[in-house]
């Protein structure tokens, strides 16, 4: 399943504040924000909360999201796939969606399970398919209102 509209490649690191300044020194950065943030999460083994530091980097139209995971069991979607050191490792694409309930009603039709799901229902909903055995990396699915994604920087 490939809908929506592509506007960011997620990478995990151990390291976020080295890939950040790399971003910086070579890259036309429109907008970089910063958090390091408790998140809510759903995982097909349970629900949890995980610490997460993140960068979100803008270059044009693309978001590129820099994902170092500190504390917490649902976090190993992100853990699993970090390398022995500081590098980014490409691990999903991002695609935004306008219906979220239509969106999920075409999840429940298709062959790749959900791995991990959140947000905050009202503003901001996400979504995590793995697509490896097809595409080679997970696909995640947001929706968000237009007030959140002019917020965190889309155009």
């Amino acid at each position: 399943m490939l809908t929506g509209h592509h506007f960011q490649n997620a990478y995990v690191t151990r390291n976020v504040d080295k890939a950040v300044a790399q971003f910086r020194d070579q890259a036309d950065v429109r907008s970089l924000s910063e958090i390091e943030v408790p998140v809510q999460l759903w995982t097909p083994h349970g629900e949890g909360q995980g610490v997460q530091k993140l960068a979100f980097v803008w270059v044009d139209d693309m978001q590129f999201e820099l994902i170092q995971p500190i504390s917490g069991d649902v976090l190993a979607l992100y853990r699993d796939a970090l390398p022995d050191d500081d590098r980014l490792v490409f691990h999903h694409i991002c695609n935004r969606v306008d219906d979220w309930a239509a969106f999920m009603a075409r999840v429940e039709q298709q062959s790749y399970p959900v791995v991990l799901k959140g947000g905050t229902p009202g503003m901001l909903e996400f979504v995590y398919l793995d697509t490896r055995p097809w595409l080679g990396h997970y696909v995640e699915y947001v929706w968000m209102g237009s007030d959140r994604w002019k917020g965190m920087g889309g155009l």
